[in-house]
């Protein structure tokens, strides 16, 4: 099983886009694998014209975005005309084929006991190290929310820089938490201005590099 820190596995795969090797694709980006369990399906229709809308969003954090979907090609690129005419916005990423079910198997996107033929909802954030930062898994039946995925981003963006961690609910801007593992002394050198000690191990800080 795929887990936080492993490598996300390297794959060819066919996309409405064209061929890809996942790993060039990448190509030192942060990047969003999501899985789908069929094509032609209302849940997944709304999914994918809601990631075309926020398009902008990932590309302004500079994550690359790909779906994935187990059935062949050409159902993909017909079924891009019905997600365009539904929701407003045409499909401006790629989404692979995955008609052999491979890649799903080799992420552990098939959950038996829900479903032994299609995908669940998974979806995977890969650091520009090719490391998994974060895996999510919904039932077939629930829609995600990419505007937590993108608050997510935000939040893993920024951790891998600065010494922090952020508090439940944070958004953007927000005040985060300086991690426990750096002493005051360090923490000093990190944030001259100063922080709130609310406990020994709860010291809040502004964000860093606030945008």
């Amino acid at each position: 099983m795929l887990q936080l820190g492993d490598t996300a596995p390297d794959f060819e795969a066919q996309t409405t886009e064209g061929p890809i090797r996942f790993h060039a694709w990448i190509e030192g980006s942060w990047a969003v694998l999501f899985s789908h369990p069929k094509d032609f399906t209302p849940v997944c229709t709304t999914e994918l014209g809601a990631v075309a809308r926020l398009k902008p969003e990932f590309d302004r954090r500079g994550v690359k975005v790909i779906g994935l979907s187990v059935d062949p090609l050409p159902d993909h690129k017909a079924w891009a005309g019905d997600i365009a005419e539904t929701q407003g916005h045409a499909l401006n990423f790629p989404l692979i084929a995955d008609s052999d079910r491979t890649i799903s198997d080799l992420y552990g996107m098939i959950h038996p006991n829900a479903n032994d033929t299609l995908t669940v909802r998974s979806v995977y954030v890969i650091g520009p190290d090719k490391k998994l930062k974060l895996s999510l898994t919904y039932p077939a039946s629930t829609g995600r929310n990419f505007a937590e995925i993108l608050r997510v981003i935000d939040s893993l963006q920024l951790t891998a820089e600065h010494s922090v961690a952020t508090p439940a609910d944070w958004r953007q801007g927000e005040d985060v938490i300086i991690v426990p593992s750096l002493g005051d002394d360090e923490a000093k050198k990190r944030f001259p201005d100063g922080w709130k000690t609310l406990k020994p191990y709860l010291r809040v800080v502004p964000q860093p590099g606030k945008r």
